[in-house]
């Protein structure tokens, strides 16, 4: 599970940066719930090139930490933050119109499926079994 979640916020993030046409600022534009004024100030000219920044490296991080299981709780904290986000820009609330997502669903969409999934990884890390962390962690403990 902790490597295909990490593929998943690594596909998106390179794809994201090599993609010169890409931008946050529609998700952003048309975000509804209750911290529509948050998505929508985030889209200000003059901070936007930021938050597209931001959130690509994010999505590497992300990526790279899960699937390398090295850091695999920071990878998994920040991964719970940005898909606490996308929800929130459009959460899947019944009476709401379902604008610039995938699907129509009732509370329960992709993100928050894959939020409470970082939330399994963050409290239980396999990195101590297979990843990095496992070769760094047999080193440590070699040298005591």
């Amino acid at each position: 599970m902790r490597i295909f979640i990490g593929w998943h916020f690594l596909y998106e993030g390179i794809v994201k940066m090599y993609n010169p046409d890409w931008t946050s600022f529609g998700y952003l534009a048309s975000a509804q719930g209750p911290l529509k004024p948050l998505f929508l100030a985030l889209t200000n000219p003059s901070i936007i090139a930021w938050v597209d920044i931001l959130n690509m490296a994010a999505l590497i991080l992300v990526g790279l930490t899960l699937i390398l299981g090295f850091f695999e709780k920071l990878g998994a904290f920040v991964g719970i933050g940005l898909l606490a986000l996308y929800y929130l820009a459009h959460p899947s609330f019944p009476w709401l119109t379902q604008v610039n997502v995938e699907g129509s669903y009732w509370f329960i969409n992709k993100n928050l499926i894959e939020l409470v999934a970082c939330m399994v990884i963050y409290q239980y890390p396999t990195a101590n079994y297979f990843g990095l962390g496992r070769i760094f962690n047999k080193n440590k403990t070699e040298k005591l």
